[in-house]
C-alpha cells in the first residue's frame, strides 16, 4: 500500500508539474520545491523544531504557538515548511518569528529522509491538515516526536473508513493530538487513537490579540460618526444576493461594505443595486460624508472595521468558503454568516453559544438581524463568557509539550 501510495503522490507532482506550463500556481508549486533552498542552510545551529502549515491560513494558526515557544526559548530556532504556494509568498507579511521556511518536499520516502536528516528537528508540529506518511513514518523511526496542532476531524474522512488502515497507520504514528473540538477526539478513539487533547482554536488567541491593537481608519470613524453600523466582510455574489435587497431596506443603519472581490467590474455590479447613497473608501473625504453605505474597495482595513460595527455578516457561507467570522467576535460584535460551513466547525460553536447566526433566506436574515439588535447586551455577555473560555490556547499546548 505504501508503494502505491508513493506513486499516487509522484503522479500527483506530475500532474502539477504539466499543469505548470499554463497554471503560475502550479508552476510555483514545483519550481518552488525543485530549489531545495534547505540543502545549504546551516541547521547546525541551535535546537530546530518544524513546523507544517499546507498554507497561510494554517500558518496564521501556528503564530500564537510559535511566538510562546520563540519567548520560552529564545535560542530556539523555528523553520516552517508549506505544501502551497500562497504560505511561501506571503508568511513575511505576518512578522512571525521563523528563522527558515520553504516548501515541504514531495512526500516519498528518499525525499523525507533526506530533508528530515538535514534539518534534525527536536520536534515536528503539523498544523490543522495534511498528514504526509513518509515523512511522519521517517520521524517516528528516528524518535523524532510528530504533534497534531488544531486538528479536526470529520467522520467522512478516510481514517474512518474500512479501506482507510494505511492511513489511520500514519495517524498512529503521531505522539500527540491537540485537537479543535470534542467530536474529532471521538472520532480518534473510535479508532484506537488516544492521546488526545481537546484545546481549543489557535486562532482565537490571535485574533483577541490583534483586537486589542485594533486602530480604525478615520475614514472609518469619520463615516459612522454615531450611527449604528452594520458590516458585511469578504462577501460574495451569492452572499449579496440575499444581503443587497435588505440592506436597501434598512434605512436606520449606515452599511459598511467589504466584498471580496474588489475589482472595478464587482464594484460597479454592487453599486448598480443599491437603493441608497454608497461612497467608495478610496473616494471617501470630509467633504463627500454623505453616504449611507461605504464600500470599501481596498484591502487591509476589514478587520479592523469591526470594532465600529454593532452586527457584522462574513461572506463565503452560500459556497462552501466561509471567511473568518472569528474577527468580529473578538470585537464582541455578533456574527451572521450563510448555511454552507461543514467544513467550519467554529460555525458550529458559535451557533451553540448563542453569538452567530446561520442564514439561509432573506427572512432568515431579517430575524437573525432583528434578533442580534434586541438582544445585543445578552449577546456581547455570551461573547465574553466564550472568549475567557478560549484564551491561551498556546499555553495549554506549550505545557502539555513540556510534559
Amino acid at each position: 500500500m505504501r508503494s502505491l501510495y508513493t506513486f499516487g503522490v509522484l503522479l500527483y507532482s506530475r500532474t502539477i508539474w504539466l499543469a505548470g506550463f499554463w497554471n503560475k500556481k502550479a508552476f510555483e508549486w514545483w519550481h518552488g520545491r525543485k530549489k531545495e533552498p534547505w540543502k545549504d542552510f546551516d541547521f547546525t545551529q541551535g535546537d530546530w523544531v518544524w513546523f507544517h502549515c499546507a498554507s497561510l491560513g494554517e500558518f496564521d494558526q501556528g503564530i500564537p504557538l510559535m511566538e510562546s515557544m520563540k519567548k520560552k526559548d529564545v535560542d530556539l530556532k523555528i523553520i516552517v515548511t508549506f505544501f502551497s504556494p500562497s504560505g511561501m509568498q506571503h508568511y513575511k507579511k505576518r512578522n512571525a518569528p521563523v528563522d527558515f521556511a520553504c516548501y515541504i518536499p514531495i512526500d516519498t520516502k528518499q525525499k523525507a529522509k533526506r530533508f528530515i536528516s538535514k534539518i534534525q528537528p527536536k520536534k515536528v508540529l503539523f498544523i490543522k491538515y495534511e498528514f504526509w506518511h513518509n515523512h511522519i513514518a521517517f520521524c517516528a523511526g528516528k524518535g523524532i516526536p510528530v504533534y497534531s496542532v488544531c486538528s479536526i476531524f470529520r467522520k467522512n474522512q478516510v481514517f474512518f473508513k474500512f479501506y482507510g488502515a494505511f492511513f489511520r497507520k500514519t495517524l498512529k504514528n503521531i505522539q500527540y493530538f491537540f485537537v479543535q473540538n470534542a467530536k474529532s477526539q471521538s472520532l480518534l478513539q473510535s479508532i484506537g487513537i488516544n492521546k488526545v487533547k481537546v484545546v481549543g482554536d489557535l486562532r482565537f488567541d490571535r485574533v483577541i490579540a490583534n483586537a486589542k491593537k485594533a486602530n480604525a481608519h478615520e475614514h472609518l470613524l469619520e463615516f459612522c460618526s454615531s450611527t449604528p453600523v452594520f458590516i458585511i466582510g469578504s462577501s460574495w455574489p451569492e452572499d449579496e444576493a440575499v444581503l443587497l435587497p435588505f440592506i436597501n431596506q434598512l434605512r436606520t443603519f449606515k452599511v459598511i461594505i467589504a466584498p471580496h472581490d474588489i475589482s472595478e467590474k464587482h464594484i460597479r455590479q454592487i453599486e448598480e443595486k443599491l437603493e441608497r447613497s454608497a461612497v467608495r473608501f478610496t473616494q471617501f473625504s470630509s467633504s463627500n460624508n454623505k453616504g449611507e453605505i461605504l464600500i470599501l474597495d481596498t484591502i487591509g482595513h476589514l478587520m479592523n472595521a469591526y470594532s465600529i460595527s454593532s452586527v457584522a455578516y462574513v461572506g463565503g457561507g452560500f459556497k462552501g468558503s466561509l471567511h473568518n467570522i472569528l474577527e468580529p467576535i473578538a470585537f464582541r460584535v455578533p456574527v451572521l454568516f450563510g448555511p454552507k460551513h461543514t467544513k467550519f466547525p467554529e460555525a458550529d460553536l458559535f451557533k451553540d453559544s448563542g453569538i452567530g447566526f446561520e442564514i439561509k433566506t432573506l427572512e432568515d436574515l431579517k430575524i437573525s438581524f432583528e434578533n442580534a439588535i434586541t438582544h445585543g447586551e445578552e449577546i456581547k455577555q455570551k461573547i465574553d463568557v466564550f472568549l475567557l473560555s478560549q484564551e491561551n490556547v498556546a499555553e495549554q499546548i506549550l505545557k502539555s509539550l513540556d510534559k
